[in-house]
């Protein structure tokens, strides 16, 4: 199992003044991330232009590099040799499985249709954000609540692998076939498995191979304790320096979009508090209930909660345009789960300390 990590943002005293003011003020600084990246995509006119003239497949090649940086550290802080043993927790897998492939895109299709009945592209964005399961940024907010490495680095790759195939089957059955069970409209999804697949090549297969050279060649020459005690301390700042440079520009690049459209975003941001509000609480009071410890259910909820919004991104400005409601719904989603799921990571510490008093 998995020890609480030092460098979490725990709300005790002893150890938050033991953190690095990166750590430490973190929702300060993701704050002033979306405020530099809406002044950057407002004062700056082509700033949106010359940010989408290169990509990585589908995404802004500054999107990537954030992503990737966000990624390595953590995925080179995973035991893999541990990897085997959370395979062997069936619960937690089916759990899992359960709450990001059946419970997830079925909420958020009823919450898109309960709130965004009205505003028909807002709705499909919506619930296109809900069927991208997160491979990313869900590892940082796991590992600083201080859940299982391991345990999210399974969830993930499964995730993935689910992703690639029933990606284009969910977004068939939700925006075509269900709405026409239910006498509702109707919207296609054209989307080839190859394009999903590259995505979870790319902002998966190439942090997680890093993370795993990068332990298996460092351990092998300088030993596990040169590795965790003074390696992987170095490193650590790279990926929230990541999440904030991505943070930045994703605001950056939808930011006069975001300030032209105040009252789209609040229709958007509000079913998705609802939805990250449920689909955590849910997923941890599950765990409290089948007995994980906390870093297991903090990894199983924190997975079920987040969403692949570099995707859900991509997706909807192939299919629909870089203008169109859907691209915007896309772009919004992770505009409200940054600060929803930092907002989260306090709630888990303290539900931590509440239900898990010797963890």
């Amino acid at each position: 199992m998995t020890e609480p990590h030092p460098a979490t943002p725990t709300i005790e005293a002893p150890v938050a003044s033991r953190l690095s003011t990166l750590d430490r003020f973190l929702p300060l600084w993701i704050g002033a991330a979306m405020a530099v990246g809406l002044v950057l995509g407002r004062v700056i006119p082509d700033l949106n232009d010359s940010l989408e003239r290169i990509k990585i497949d589908t995404v802004s090649l500054p999107i990537a590099i954030g992503l990737l940086a966000m990624m390595y550290p953590v995925l080179a802080k995973v035991r893999y040799r541990h990897i085997s043993e959370e395979l062997t927790d069936r619960r937690a897998l089916v759990l899992s499985l359960l709450l990001n492939w059946v419970i997830g895109p079925a909420l958020m299709f009823t919450l898109a249709w309960v709130f965004l009945s009205d505003l028909p592209e807002l709705r499909t964005g919506l619930i296109i954000v809900g069927l991208a399961r997160c491979i990313a940024m869900v590892l940082i907010w796991n590992d600083l609540a201080s859940g299982s490495r391991e345990l999210a680095a399974v969830l993930v790759a499964v995730n993935s692998l689910f992703q690639i195939v029933m990606y284009s089957v969910l977004g068939w059955f939700y925006l075509t076939v269900l709405p026409r069970w239910l006498g509702l409209d109707t919207q296609s999804l054209d989307v080839s498995v190859w394009d999903i697949a590259k995505s979870v090549l790319i902002f998966l297969g190439i942090p997680l191979l890093a993370g795993y050279l990068t332990r298996t060649i460092g351990e092998r020459r300088e030993g596990t304790e040169w590795y965790e005690q003074r390696f992987l301390p170095r490193i650590a700042p790279i990926a929230l320096w990541g999440l904030l440079f991505t943070i930045v520009v994703l605001f950056a690049l939808q930011g006069e979009q975001i300030t032209s459209n105040p009252l789209d975003v609040a229709r958007v941001a509000i079913p998705l508090l609802v939805y990250f509000a449920l689909m955590w609480g849910g997923a941890f009071a599950a765990g409290v209930r089948m007995s994980f410890p906390y870093e297991r259910n903090a990894a199983i909820a924190f997975t079920a909660a987040g969403n692949n919004f570099e995707l859900a991104i991509a997706v909807s400005i192939a299919v629909f345009g870089v203008t169109s409601g859907q691209a915007l719904a896309g772009t919004i989603g992770p505009l409200i789960e940054v600060p929803a799921l930092i907002g989260l990571v306090y709630v888990s510490l303290w539900a931590r300390r509440r239900w898990y008093p010797t963890g």
